[in-house]
């Protein structure tokens, strides 16, 4: 039987972001719920492959009120036991989780004080605070073409569905898309003994260690990770930056098993295309802008890496077992400029291209250009309407675990009237 319920608060999401601003209400005294359609990080559950350990170092896993202290803090925690940490995060406190409920409308409701509507399949909230914290990954982007390409059945495997080399047909992989997943997932497939060719984008290439700490800790240490949009000259650029093409695992057997950039699949018989244009009768055709791409790349690693440099002399940090040896430049190889994916006996394209905004139940004025919804440090343009988890909200790591907590902090802050909502310009929010 539906129910009605009438409540302050109604977070949307119970990921790392959506229990985040819920264990700061609860602090704060304040009365809500968080609706999940599954359980708690189910993405993490149902929409990530088997073998994928979180980017982040162990010791950058914190949340409000919680920080780790298991006895691994350089490891990289795998998709299953973040799971389990999120979950024993949300019995800490207690978290109000109402599991198992989509979200199918929110709209303005004009009842008193109660200002918006959340439809459910298991119910109605009425609500005077919204915060969406479903996360950045909304829909799979497809390049233009691929939709309905001449693949055949079960040909086309999004990363948000890929599993496992063995799920996947016999025979070569086309993968589309070159940041962390896609080179995550080439490896993958190259050490089960595919044949893969990789179709390569924009990307950010960056060593996983140097002079002897993890690339997180000098992005960390140099102020990267705290720079917020306000200290972004190229804001539209820094918004949309890929992600880092790294792996969450240590040394394994006689491959170094911690780099997956290009150079590295190169060497180990993944073979590089350009960006993906377009596949038309079964011919997937790439555009000429590899070496571009390549050398965009090269130039971020090498600012990232002086900075580094900077502040390892600035402070000290220098010592002889460290030295500052750079990864080597990625060879241009000969590219093809089209593949018969048949006569290639490619069977399988695994397309990891990112992801597009996606909130369809969502009737309310927030969006922004592409269905993102637009923002200033979480406060949206529609009074009691708030975002957390969106990749670079305010600052550089909102898209990380730890980084969440700044915004649910600022979220809450502005739902209490600790601070005073902002004023949203076009050229303040995005």
């Amino acid at each position: 039987m539906s129910t009605v319920s009438t409540v302050d608060t109604v977070v949307i999401g119970a990921g790392h972001a959506g229990l985040a601003t819920s264990r700061l209400l609860t602090q704060a005294g304040r009365d809500h719920v968080v609706l999940e359609r599954g359980r708690v990080g189910e993405r993490w559950r149902s929409e990530r492959w088997d073998s994928l350990r979180l980017l982040t170092p162990n010791w950058m896993l914190h949340l409000p009120g919680s920080r780790y202290g298991g006895p691994d803090p350089d490891g990289f925690t795998s998709a299953g036991r973040f799971v389990e940490m999120l979950e024993e995060y949300a019995a800490s406190f207690a978290a109000p989780v109402v599991d198992g409920t989509t979200v199918e409308e929110v709209r303005a409701s004009g009842r008193g004080t109660c200002r918006y509507t959340v439809s459910t399949d298991r119910g109605t909230w009425h609500t005077r605070h919204l915060v969406v914290a479903t996360g950045p990954h909304g829909a799979p982007v497809i390049p233009a073409g691929l939709d309905h390409a001449d693949l055949g059945r079960d040909a086309l495997v999004t990363a948000r569905d890929y599993r496992n080399p063995a799920l996947v047909a016999p025979g070569g992989v086309l993968v589309v898309g070159a940041s962390a997943s896609g080179v995550q997932i080439a490896d993958e497939l190259q050490r089960a003994g595919r044949q893969v060719t990789l179709a390569v984008g924009r990307h950010s290439r960056m060593p996983r260690s140097y002079r002897g700490f993890d690339i997180y800790w000098w992005l960390e240490a140099t102020g990267r990770l705290a720079r917020t949009r306000d200290q972004i000259s190229v804001r539209a650029a820094a918004l949309h930056e890929p992600s880092l093409q790294l792996i969450g695992r240590h040394h394994h057997g006689a491959r170094p098993a911690s780099e997956v950039d290009l150079a590295a699949l190169q060497r180990h018989g993944v073979r590089l295309a350009g960006r993906l244009l377009e596949v038309t009768g079964g011919v997937a055709r790439f555009g000429d802008d590899l070496a571009q791409r390549l050398a965009e790349a090269e130039a971020t690693m090498h600012r990232v890496l002086d900075a580094a440099d900077e502040y390892a002399v600035g402070t000290g940090l220098v010592h002889e077992i460290w030295p500052p040896e750079r990864p080597p430049p990625v060879a241009l190889p000969p590219t093809p400029s089209e593949l018969d994916l048949r006569a290639e006996r490619i069977d399988t394209v695994v397309v990891a291209a990112g992801y597009r905004p996606h909130h369809p139940w969502l009737h309310l004025p927030v969006f922004g250009s592409g269905g993102a919804i637009r923002q200033r440090r979480g406060a949206t343009s529609v009074p009691g309407v708030y975002t957390v988890g969106q990749r670079f909200q305010h600052r550089r790591d909102s898209g990380l675990v730890a980084g969440a907590q700044h915004d649910a902090t600022h979220v809450v802050d502005l739902i209490t009237g600790r601070v005073e909502q902002p004023c949203l310009s076009s050229e303040g929010a995005t």
